[in-house]
């Protein structure tokens, strides 16, 4: 026997806001009902029978058209919120409550554009009972082990079958009778991503902001958490909180504290790869990651945070210069890739090119400008652009025959790094605009490797001026308006209506 909430019938809407009610009211009748029965199943004693599976599935919106026709003009500047032909289009849908303005912008194009109806109803896809539990309940942590195994007899547990990335890969063919994906994700990949959000990074998803930089260096957090303090210090600030690991919240001075702010805490131990937001109240602010070193939680991270749908992510980072040219403490933007990181090979193939985006090259290159005061030649004596090589082998110096030497040569690559190729492809591929902006720390083909006397000069003197440069080019970003950013580069041939 399976246990239901209480049925509630498909209906069609030709009003945006009322279509996002119905799927708030969907998703939250399925989450109270898990929460309860879950309380009732700790609630009994150990040795209780298991005579029936509670269960609770995602809600749907789905979209039926019989034309490629758009109304009006149709989105001649948009690369999103619209479907690629006739047929049936639809998505399961999570977290309404996060993704309320997501989901609104997003049925309200698809209305805009092809008229008709948007249809919510209750989708066939188990909502896991890991995925329901608010932030702060662990009931399952009273059971005993016996009665812990019984849960997957009660509950759905969640199935990795679910969270493939078959679609952003473009690899995904719907099934003979089956509906055509409306969005990038379905709801058990974005719970599964939320969920890795919170153990990675040590804040809840909630408070990750729309543009995200990227760093392999713990100093730029330091420099980050004294900006971000700062802010909060200065009543004008466009910003209305700080938070950091542990989901510690600073409110902006003369703002009230909220309810939930108390229950942030400081961490035994910082998280693999800590993040801290610069919050604005429109979720447009700034979220610095530090991913350490390596392709692999590059990639990790990114695979992540793609699910709450950012307008760009940069990465802020040192690089080894490979000219002679550079000098310690130059500025590097890439405007191409060597991927030698190996991490997204079977996702993303080589041949695929991974190309500069010219809103953030602009950006970025102006934001060096203005934080440097330079111009000209001389602005053009400490910023080169250029191509940037990633590797998976931080001893890569070693191999013999200088075969390394010779590919990144070939490549025309003027630095390299461990992180930067991964990240630009991870946002190809997920369709988020992405920049890279490093700083040369060292030269090794030149001899100049690292050394604690001088890195400790280099840093005290680079890090601040670099991160100012990457907050900047955030703010051009935000102020050149976000339908020139989301651009038509990162679309394919057939894709999904949401961006």
């Amino acid at each position: 026997m399976v246990d239901l909430p209480p049925f509630i019938a498909p209906q069609r809407y030709t009003d945006a806001g009322a279509a996002l009610a119905q799927v708030r009211r969907l998703y939250q009748s399925g989450i109270a009902h898990l929460r309860d029965a879950l309380r009732r199943f700790v609630a009994e004693p150990d040795g209780t029978p298991v005579t029936h599976r509670a269960r609770a599935c995602y809600p749907l919106v789905r979209l039926s058209t019989d034309s490629a026709n758009l109304r009006g003009d149709g989105p001649a500047h948009l690369s999103f919120g619209f479907v690629a032909g006739p047929g049936q289009f639809e998505t399961t849908l999570t977290r309404p409550d996060l993704y309320a303005d997501y989901y609104l912008a997003q049925f309200e194009l698809l209305l805009q554009h092809h008229g008709g109806e948007l249809e919510v109803g209750i989708s066939h896809q188990p909502i896991p009972l890991h995925f329901s539990f608010g932030d702060h309940e662990h009931l399952e942590g009273n059971l005993s082990p016996a009665r812990r195994a019984q849960l997957r007899d009660r509950f759905d547990l969640p199935d990795l079958a679910a969270v493939d990335d078959g679609i952003a890969n473009g690899t995904h063919e719907p099934g003979p009778g089956d509906a055509w994906p409306l969005a990038l994700f379905t709801a058990p990949r974005v719970d599964y991503s939320l969920h890795r959000l919170r153990h990675y990074s040590g804040t809840t998803p909630d408070w990750f902001q729309h543009f995200v930089l990227f760093t392999n260096y713990a100093l730029y957090i330091d420099e980050f958490v004294r900006l971000g303090q700062a802010e909060m210090a200065n009543p004008h600030s466009e910003y209305v909180a700080f938070v950091e690991p542990g989901n510690r919240v600073t409110r902006r001075v003369g703002l009230p504290a909220d309810a939930t702010d108390a229950l942030g805490a400081a961490p035994a131990r910082l998280p693999q790869m800590p993040a801290y937001h610069l919050v604005r109240a429109d979720r447009s602010g700034i979220t610095l990651v530090n991913i350490g070193v390596g392709p692999a939680n590059a990639k990790n991270i990114t695979d992540h945070i793609a699910v709450l749908r950012p307008h760009a992510w940069l990465m802020l980072g040192h690089c080894a210069g490979l000219r002679n040219g550079q000098q310690l403490g130059d500025y590097v933007l890439a405007h191409g890739y060597v991927r030698e990181d190996h991490v997204l090979d079977e996702e993303l193939p080589l041949w695929v090119p991974i190309p500069a985006l010219a809103e953030v090259q602009q950006a970025l290159e102006q934001a060096v400008a203005e934080v440097t005061q330079l111009s000209g030649p001389e602005l053009k004596r400490v910023l080169r652009t250029g191509t940037v090589a990633s590797t998976d082998n931080r001893n890569w110096e070693l191999l013999p025959n200088n075969q390394p030497q010779r590919r990144f040569s070939q490549s025309r690559a003027i630095a390299l790094d461990m992180e930067s190729a991964t990240i630009a492809a991870n946002g190809f591929r997920f369709r988020v605009p992405y920049g890279t902006l490093l700083c040369v720390s060292d030269k090794p083909l030149n001899g100049e490797i690292k050394l604690p006397g001088m890195a400790h000069h280099f840093y005290r003197e680079r890090v601040d001026q670099h991160l100012r440069i990457g907050l900047r080019a955030i703010e051009r970003l935000r102020a050149n308006g976000l339908d020139r950013l989301h651009s038509r580069k990162l679309r394919g041939f057939a894709e999904v209506a949401f961006r």
